[in-house]
């Protein structure tokens, strides 16, 4: 019997971003036993285009959706959003072709404000999204929070938590042994260098911490449009323990992931960041901002250090804390690891998309047998 086919949204498989991340590991997992997982490319990341090409990409996106879910006959579109203006533009369009064309619809929210934040209360506004977010049958969030505010907000389509899974066993034989001693705190960020992810504050209790006899290194991994600033402000701080090392995957990222003590993520807002499972998943405990899911992952104490966002002298209270407490640290890194293998693999989330999929797909059935 043919499999159901389910349209997937996304960047480019091979561009380093979250939802990437999340597309080529529901393409490798076993949801793609149960159904014909096909990958419709969207968004700018791994482009390299200028305007023009942009907006011709964009006015031509809608007609290639509606190609690509006739031919394959999909029976649902797995659309993989956030809640931004760019993002919610974009996909409304593809919600509304998915829903010309019969097909189901599953709206994933990987991040952004909250709805009413988003509407920033307008009325108006509110309606509207709330209206539109209606194509969707069902709209899968990331933690209790959103999935709180999402009904808050009003929302028609049921809303579910299903929280990003990993595959564990590639994180699992990453050892946390040190051949040499080394004195001084490692501090990992992995991520795009904006503001808006914390760093500058990251810096400022960098140089708090170091001002209170600890030591510290840094290694911040990612690129983006403050990397320079970035560099000018740990310069100016005589931050001389800070390298940046650009963008890293496969053995480069697990070589620093092995090398480091301990994760940061000041982030102003985040929804279940990947970067998160895979640094607790090999061992490493985070130092992060009480926002989105992350609380839900992390316990503070247990598994990693919570601070509250745009504090650098919480963030620097963090790094003394690990750096004064080894064994706490220790004991840090192996609950880290009992959490990720216990409740974010990816076959977990494999499992509970496939049992969607399944309710979603078999009521579009009946409802081609109620229109006949």
């Amino acid at each position: 019997m043919k499999r159901p086919v389910a349209l997937l949204t996304g960047p480019r498989r091979a561009a380093l971003s979250g939802v990437s991340t999340h597309v080529n590991l529901l393409m490798g997992s076993g949801l793609a036993r149960t159904f014909d997982l096909v990958h419709f490319e969207v968004g700018r990341e791994g482009r390299d285009e200028g305007p023009l090409l942009r907006a011709m990409r964009l006015l031509v996106s809608p007609l290639r959706l509606t190609c690509r879910v006739l031919a394959h006959r999909a029976a649902l579109v797995h659309v993989n959003s956030a809640l931004t203006i760019r993002a919610y533009w974009r996909d409304l369009v593809y919600m509304i072709v998915a829903r010309l064309c019969r097909a189901r619809v599953l709206y994933q929210v990987h991040g952004g404000p909250l709805p009413q934040e988003f509407c920033r209360g307008n009325r108006a506004a509110a309606a509207f999204v709330r209206a539109t977010l209606g194509l969707a049958d069902v709209i899968v969030v990331l933690s209790v929070a959103e999935r709180d505010a999402f009904r808050r907000f009003g929302v028609a389509p049921r809303v579910l938590i299903l929280p990003n899974g990993i595959d564990c066993r590639h994180y699992a034989t990453l050892s946390r042994e040190r051949s040499t001693p080394d004195p001084a705190l490692r501090l990992l960020y992995l991520g795009r260098m904006v503001r808006e992810k914390g760093l500058y504050e990251l810096l400022e209790a960098l140089k708090l911490a170091c001002s209170r006899n600890v030591a510290a290194k840094l290694v911040l991994a990612g690129d983006g449009p403050a990397t320079e600033s970035l560099r000018w402000t740990a310069a100016a701080h005589g931050l001389t323990g800070v390298q940046f090392v650009g963008q890293v995957s496969g053995s480069r990222k697990a070589a620093l992931l092995e090398w480091a003590d301990a994760l940061v993520l000041p982030s102003y807002a985040e929804g279940l960041p990947y970067a998160l499972l895979e640094a607790m998943a090999a061992g490493v405990p985070a130092i992060a901002s009480r926002v989105g899911a992350i609380p839900e992952v992390v316990t503070d104490g247990t598994n990693g250090l919570l601070i509250e966002p745009r504090s650098a002298p919480a963030l620097a209270a963090a790094m003394c804390t690990m750096a004064h407490d080894r064994a706490a640290l220790a004991r840090m890194s192996q609950a880290s690891r009992a959490t990720i293998a216990a409740r974010y693999s990816i076959e977990r989330l494999a499992g509970q998309l496939a049992r969607v999929y399944m309710r979603l797909c078999a009521s579009r059935m009946d409802r081609y047998v109620a229109d006949v």
